[in-house]
């Protein structure tokens, strides 16, 4: 399986983020790689970047997942 990116990489913030900037990061991402709001040739790349940093978000807004994740990495919420 190949290495997943890390989260805060892929949201382009710091480890120090705050729930606001977190939400941020990704409302201004989401509207740039929106499968829906690229060009045919970019869905396929723009899906999966929109995949990737919708995961990244669903654990970095939560503090229990941002807590797990920033102690053990993926394996912490890949279970």
């Amino acid at each position: 399986m190949a290495t997943k990116r890390d989260y805060y990489e892929i949201l382009g913030i710091s480890k120090s983020a705050t729930a606001d900037e977190i939400k941020k990061a990704y409302r201004n991402l989401a509207l740039k790689y929106h499968p829906d709001r690229v060009t045919p040739d970019n869905k396929k790349v723009a899906e999966e970047k929109f995949k990737e940093m919708s995961e990244a978000y669903e654990v970095l807004i939560d503090p229990q997942k941002k807590t797990k994740y920033d102690q053990y990495g993926h394996e912490a919420v890949d279970s």
